[in-house]
């Protein structure tokens, strides 16, 4: 006879994962229930996500970066490049955002976080309920705007795309902004499993 324990992990992960020590130059994630480390990003992530943090007004909105995210109903804890909420949203001291206080999402894709971005955490912004996930691919030169989530799970997607080149204007209505992206630089594209 085997004993089995039947008991859900996602509890004990969570407590591993809250008290894991990152080295020094790297973050932590927990997607769905995997740790995933990665090193410190490249300049021109940083200066990506620096031009869309200083075009997002600061008086009305919170531009946090390093600001880990709980999604309901997943054993997950993305840290996204960059967390857009209304000021208000949520406030007070936490290591977590609730996904539903979120308005956008932004991820900087690089080569080794491309599946994730476009993959994974797409699937879990949506079941979230994020309303708007951007996601900046400077290895393709373009921005992938996705919005009103749906279903829920690994099901979960975005209903609706809009595609802009660097060069031009994203529209990104929900906050009041029109994106510049003529400053973003591109780095040398990569194979990727998953294509946009």
């Amino acid at each position: 006879m085997t004993a089995v324990d039947e008991r859900p992990i996602t509890s004990s992960i969570a407590t591993f994962f809250e008290d894991l020590e990152v080295p020094e130059g790297y973050k932590a994630e927990l997607l769905r229930g995997d740790i995933v480390m990665m090193a410190g990003p490249d300049r021109v992530h940083n200066g990506i996500v620096e031009s869309v943090q200083d075009q997002i007004p600061r008086k009305r909105w919170r531009r946090l970066q390093t600001q880990d995210i709980a999604i309901p109903g997943e054993t997950s804890e993305p840290q996204p490049d960059l967390v857009v909420l209304a000021r208000g949203a949520e406030d007070g001291p936490g290591r977590l955002i609730p996904a539903p206080a979120v308005t956008l999402l932004v991820e900087v894709v690089s080569k080794t976080s491309v599946d994730r971005d476009y993959g994974i955490k797409r699937s879990m912004y949506a079941a979230g309920g994020v309303p708007a996930y951007l996601i900046i691919d400077p290895m393709a030169g373009l921005c992938l705007l996705l919005t009103e989530p749906a279903r829920k799970g690994e099901a979960a997607d975005y209903r609706t795309t809009r595609t802009t080149k660097f060069g031009e204007t994203a529209t990104l209505e929900m906050l009041g902004v029109e994106l510049d992206t003529s400053d973003f630089e591109t780095l040398p594209d990569i194979r990727r499993h998953y294509r946009p």
